[in-house]
């Protein structure tokens, strides 16, 4: 990184009034799947300084089912959803109980905020996590986020706190979100093997060309590797949140600005709107819906409103309302919206014009499918 691109690192997050902190497991349990308590105490320090300088700092912490093993006699983590959920219900309350007495200690409130993936996919819940998030940063608490594992599904779950992390950031609209791990940056290579570079800064997709991205996660008590943490850079900086990614022994030396870890550059294009990232990144298709290559062209090209006259075929069942996925006839998804009819009803109205619809059927059925205010090409 030349020092232009540091200077400008050390800016996006110096000057950066919100900021959200991802942890992960690895980083807050000891190799016997216990809490690491100096760890935990380190962190909240680290971030009560943040909060004491008049930055307002969200956390996502990852730990729950770890923290759970030790105390129910569980040598590694569980591969069933069961016992996952098991331990995870008792070691959240260890979890956030610790956070609570490490925050005290900097007289500061913690806030245990739980969400799944149903709650960032249905708008009123989106919009209502918002809300509770700002108020709770507002009256000066520190909100502790993580996954409710006690009751997401293997089928409807972020699957790691990186992704969780991202959304959230892009939700309060943060400045800036650090992504803590066992591992200080991104390498060009396995960094256990010599001859690996640190990648210092990342600009856009095209700077990653030819790097495997592999997992370097070591511990064997979290669920994320590399793959996850650079896919969730890209969807905070697609939202225009610097991003840097490094050790949790770095979180100071980040936090302050110093050139540790890997930065990633916000996308210098116009912020996408919240429900274009939200349809995006925070939605997940309850079927789909098949398109000819007109209308492929239509909606990918044109940025059009899909009608059904462009409907070839429907997956799945869905209700309207439901986020679907738009595919094309080789089965590629082209993009992903809310749409306006049941899974039953389309198949009577493909390749139909919505003028001959509501003169047949309607003035209702004169409706497109999925309106291009609630759609996004993926």
């Amino acid at each position: 990184m030349g020092s232009e691109g540091v200077e400008q690192a050390r800016s996006a997050i110096i000057g950066a009034r919100r900021i959200v902190v991802k942890v992960g497991s690895s980083s807050l349990t000891t190799p016997e799947g216990g809490i690491d308590h100096d760890r935990m105490a380190e962190l909240a320090g680290v971030l009560a300084e943040r909060r004491g300088a008049g930055i307002e700092v969200v956390l996502v912490s990852s730990g729950a089912v770890a923290a759970g093993l030790a105390p129910l006699g569980l040598a590694r983590r569980p591969r069933d959803l069961a016992t996952q959920q098991a331990a995870a219900s008792v070691g959240q309350g260890l979890l956030l109980a610790r956070y609570t007495a490490e925050f005290a200690r900097h007289s500061l409130t913690a806030a245990q905020v739980l969400l799944t993936v149903e709650d960032l996919m249905r708008r009123a819940q989106y919009r209502n996590a918002q809300r509770t998030l700002i108020r709770l940063l507002e009256i000066g608490a520190v909100p502790i986020v993580n996954e409710n594992d006690t009751v997401a599904t293997h089928e409807i779950r972020f699957g790691d706190n990186d992704r969780l992390a991202a959304l959230v950031a892009h939700l309060l609209r943060a400045d800036a979100l650090l992504l803590l791990s066992d591992v200080d940056a991104l390498y060009d290579g396995n960094p256990s093997l010599p001859g690996s570079s640190r990648i210092a800064r990342v600009d856009g997709p095209d700077d990653l060309v030819g790097v495997d991205v592999a997992s370097t996660g070591r511990r064997g008590v979290g669920t994320g590797g590399m793959v996850t943490k650079v896919e969730s850079a890209r969807i905070a900086t697609e939202a225009g949140v610097s991003t840097v990614l490094t050790s949790a022994a770095n979180a100071r030396a980040a936090l302050e600005g110093a050139p540790v870890g890997t930065f990633f550059a916000p996308a210098g294009h116009r912020r996408p709107s919240s429900r274009q990232l939200w349809l995006a990144h925070a939605t997940a298709g309850r079927g789909s819906v098949v398109l000819d290559p007109g209308a492929v062209r239509a909606v990918v090209a044109k940025k059009a409103s899909l009608l059904p006259a462009g409907v070839v075929k429907v997956e799945g069942e869905f209700s309207a309302g439901d986020p679907v996925d738009l595919r094309d006839e080789e089965g590629n998804t082209v993009a992903r919206g809310l749409v306006n009819y049941d899974s039953a009803e389309i198949p009577d109205l493909m390749g139909r014009s919505t003028r001959w619809l509501a003169r047949e059927l309607g003035s209702e059925y004169r409706r497109e499918i999925v309106h291009r205010d609630d759609l996004v090409v993926l």
